[in-house]
């Protein structure tokens, strides 16, 4: 069965970096879209930013492009999300969601907080 784990969520400070991972399973990892959304609280859950985990492709939120890079390793059958420069705003529940023969998979997410 697909089965997408988050983890790297934590604490930071404005201005600081986190990276967190999403590991896959269950599905053909190397010919997929993998994709990062977050929710703050009380907000809808907002696309960030895609791969194209057979070409490497990706796509940003105009929020999130120039600070964030989404990156894969096939091998690992892991994405990640190298996220910079933080701001309050970018505070939520992270998750990684696939879509495999039309279904939506999510993981159970990764709360990010930015906050002094």
């Amino acid at each position: 069965q697909v089965q997408l784990v988050e983890s790297g969520g934590g604490l930071v400070q404005p201005g600081g970096s986190l990276r967190l991972s999403c590991a896959a399973s269950g599905f053909s990892f190397s010919n997929a879209v993998m994709r990062w959304f977050r929710q703050a609280p009380g907000k809808e859950r907002e696309f960030v930013a895609l791969i194209v985990t057979f070409s490497g492709f990706t796509n940003y939120a105009d929020s999130v492009k120039g600070r964030f890079t989404i990156s894969r390793d096939n091998a690992k059958q892991t994405v990640y999300l190298q996220m910079n420069s933080l701001k309050p705003e970018d505070t939520g529940v992270y998750y990684c969601k696939v879509t495999v023969q039309l279904r939506d998979y999510w993981g159970q997410g990764t709360q990010v907080t930015v906050s002094s």
